[in-house]
């Protein structure tokens, strides 16, 4: 296919707004696949996506399209996840396109991902065609979505398609402008090779699946390439175009969008971002934008069932073939044994994770409450790192603690703007901005500490808000705290499993919580059980599991009361003497339980 039939595009929006079912339409459009075999969400493959209507793992496909005027074009959609978490990737995805139709639902209007999404296809200089989605349901309101485009997006509403992707309706509209607006691709088929890897997955049979966007020359089976960031060196065996299936082709050239394998075993070798060249002719400097994804948010996971050890960490390996970003190491619990200390991308990553372990595997898991990466400064003048309880240092030792800040950005319809400013602030935010972007929408960015949002707070923006808060946020800084190691004590040893690592003045009310779930699911033994929430030798919360008492003044019927006191007193020693030497055994449900999200 000649660059100027060929047109390399993405699809952006916000969660929900229809991004994965405009997709469906395209390729029923393009007959790449037979009407039987066709299901809805087609470029979701995970059971989880679709389920929660989302796009976890970025897809692409090759379309053919004839024009109006009878021209053949080569349509390439590179599908993007649509959350936060998955930020990274959407940002190499938009990176390997020439254009993006930015999909707006005509009912909830601009939120806060279109805005993000927006300004990153704008960073790397995409034409973008706004496309107003939903116009069948009877709640769209067109021209307040229209007058949104053009006062918060900058964009021409003029321009703007109107298309139902549900019905159909507009799409041939839709596909006549792709072509006509969106530039083709440019690139020289005798320059050296410059690939983008935008993506991955891994085949058991075949190994990696490397998805490239070529920017340069040409890539041809029996070509070795190279990897620029880690120097490693690969024979290809085979390239191909996405069409559902894997379409082999005798080779990708210089504004082609398609994928090669060269018998690459782990994904990790390759590096969403990352350059591809020949090793015997490499072109002049990599593409820029290359970063490694670095975890945010680190949790243990642990076996319910100490024996499914092996089959975890074979889960574990298996997981990683298909998620680089997934980043483990061993790690081991006095209370709940072998496991490993995970790190994620965002809390969405870690629930995904989770969910997949327990499907796709059928084990059943653990997790310890989630934790941020916390800088500590000690009297040394040495800079660690630390993200798990058990490697935090002694309080002496400590001269500062520094945790990862945030800008969230949140939509909100008007009347709920109290409700959602009191959250952020609760959650120790610092208001930076507030607009107005037409009469029943407002727009508020808040500085915030990670940790604050690990827990419960989208679940309580949703709620107060009814579910038309819309949140966004990005990594900024680190920022002084007052970092303190939460111990939770369980007859007067600490369970290092239940430890947390949190903010000081949240300390006393996090214990309590933990100490009030522990209290309902730990069953009474023969003795009393203090549970016990303690920062350091102080005693911050408390709560006490009654023991189980037989009625020994049963068979007194009457008498001096000193014979009933004297049979309670030899009770209560006996009490004493158990409690020293009897072992509290903590189910499953109250790990479970005590490393729930906070509610109130």
């Amino acid at each position: 296919m000649r660059h100027e039939n060929i047109r390399n595009f993405c699809i952006i929006a916000h969660i929900d707004h229809g991004k994965s079912t405009l997709a469906d339409r395209f390729i029923q459009r393009a007959k790449i696949i037979a009407e039987r075999d066709f299901k809805d969400q087609i470029l979701d493959s995970m059971d989880i996506e679709r389920e929660r209507g989302i796009t976890i793992k970025s897809q692409a496909v090759t379309m053919p399209y004839v024009a109006a005027d009878g021209t053949n074009y080569e349509l390439n959609l590179v599908d993007t996840p649509g959350h936060v978490d998955f930020a990274y990737e959407v940002s190499r995805a938009i990176s390997s396109c020439d254009g993006a139709l930015l999909l707006v639902d005509a009912t909830q209007g601009v939120e806060a991902q279109t805005l993000s999404n927006l300004y990153m296809a704008i960073d790397h200089n995409l034409e973008i065609i706004p496309v107003i989605n939903k116009i069948d349901l009877p709640g769209a309101d067109v021209a307040s979505v229209k007058s949104e485009i053009e006062d918060e997006l900058g964009l021409d509403s003029d321009g703007a398609l109107l298309i139902s992707a549900k019905t159909g309706q507009g799409i041939p509209e839709l596909l006549e402008a792709l072509v006509q607006r969106i530039p083709a691709p440019t690139g020289d088929t005798d320059a050296p090779l410059q690939a983008l890897i935008f993506d991955s997955h891994y085949d058991p049979y075949r190994g990696v699946i490397v998805h490239v966007r070529v920017f340069e020359g040409i890539l041809r089976p029996g070509d070795e390439v190279l990897v620029m960031s880690t120097g490693t060196r690969h024979r290809v065996e085979e390239t191909g175009q996405f069409r559902i299936i894997l379409a082999a082709s005798d080779d990708l050239q210089a504004g082609d969008v398609g994928y090669f394998i060269a018998g690459i075993k782990t994904i990790a070798d390759i590096r969403v971002g990352d350059t591809i060249t020949h090793a015997s002719r490499r072109c002049d400097a990599p593409l820029a934008g290359f970063r490694e994804v670095k975890p945010v948010v680190f949790s243990s996971i642990y076996p319910v069932d100490a024996n499914d050890y092996g089959e975890l960490a074979a889960a574990m390996d298996r997981l990683r073939l298909n998620d680089a970003s997934l980043v483990f190491e061993k790690d081991s619990s006095a209370a709940l044994g072998f496991g490993f200390r995970c790190g994620f991308l965002g809390m969405l990553h870690l629930e995904v994770v989770q969910e997949r372990i327990e499907r796709e595997f059928d084990l059943s898991i653990v997790l310890t409450a989630p934790s941020v990466r916390y800088r500590i400064t000690l009297h040394d003048e040495r800079t660690v790192t630390v993200d798990n309880p058990e490697e935090y240092p002694e309080d002496a030792r400590i001269l500062s603690a520094e945790e990862p800040y945030i800008k969230a950005d949140i939509i909100t319809p008007t009347d709920y703007l109290g409700n959602v400013m009191a959250l952020c602030m609760d959650k120790r935010g610092v208001q930076r901005s507030l607009n107005y972007l037409n009469q029943r929408r407002v727009e508020v960015v808040y500085e915030m500490p990670l940790a604050e949002v690990l827990f419960d707070f989208y679940d309580k923006l949703k709620s107060i808000s009814r579910g038309y808060a819309s949140f966004d946020y990005e990594l900024m800084d680190y920022r002084t705290t007052e970092l303190v190691k939460l111990d939770i004590l369980v007859n007067g040893k600490p369970v290092d499993a239940l430890s947390q690592l949190v903010f000081k003045d949240n300390a006393a009310t996090r214990a309590r919580q933990i100490c009030k779930r522990l209290r309902d699911e730990i069953p009474r033994h023969q003795f009393k059980i203090p549970l016990q929430g303690a920062i350091g030798s102080t005693i911050v919360a408390r709560e006490t599991i009654n023991a189980l008492r037989k009625d020994v003044t049963a068979k007194c019927y009457g008498g001096d009361i000193s014979r009933k006191r004297k049979l309670l007193e030899k009770q209560k020693e006996g009490k004493k003497r158990m409690k020293l030497v009897g072992n509290v055994e903590i189910p499953q449900a109250a790990f479970l339980s005590a490393l729930k999200s906070d509610q109130d």
